[in-house]
């Protein structure tokens, strides 16, 4: 069976790695390399869609990055116990009519023994933004250590 470090039971050091990790692959838009973090008959609450298994979360995720051009998202710990990990998280995007967005949002995590995500169940709320309110503006890609974070900003 395939591992995704760090396993369960999570300590808080393990807790924040881990949302780290799964900040730093959403950041990649690659669903090939994001669908990986999951069991493979995963369970999914994305909004209002409901999907199941990789297969149905990387089609997911391939629409998804290609409405929402220029995605950075910053992820944050909001608490943790055995196998389990809330975060919340705010990303921002634009549509190809070019206007802004910032999502926010919440997500519950479980993992099996191996550290994979078997389960995932997230809230996210979209709200326009003009180019100016923009906090997001490191290169596509990884967040530098030292952009600040949510709390940071404030958000």
């Amino acid at each position: 069976m395939e591992n995704k470090p760090p396993v369960p039971p999570f300590t808080r050091d393990t807790a924040l790695e881990k949302v780290r990790l799964a900040e730093d692959a959403w950041n990649t838009r690659d669903p090939d390399r994001v669908a990986l973090a999951y069991t493979p008959d995963s369970q999914w609450r994305n909004r209002a869609e409901f999907l199941s298994g990789r297969d149905e979360i990387r089609a997911f995720l391939t629409r998804k990055w290609r409405r929402e051009l220029e995605y950075r998202l910053i992820k944050e710990l909001w608490a943790f116990g055995e196998n389990r990990i809330a975060v919340r998280f705010a990303y921002e995007y634009h549509d190809d009519s070019g206007q802004w967005y910032r999502a926010y949002g919440n997500e519950n995590w479980q993992f099996d023994e191996h550290g994979l995500m078997a389960r995932r169940l997230a809230s996210i709320n979209d709200l326009p933004i003009t180019e100016s309110e923009r906090l997001y503006f490191w290169p596509q890609g990884r967040r530098p250590n030292d952009h600040p974070g949510l709390s940071d900003l404030g958000l």
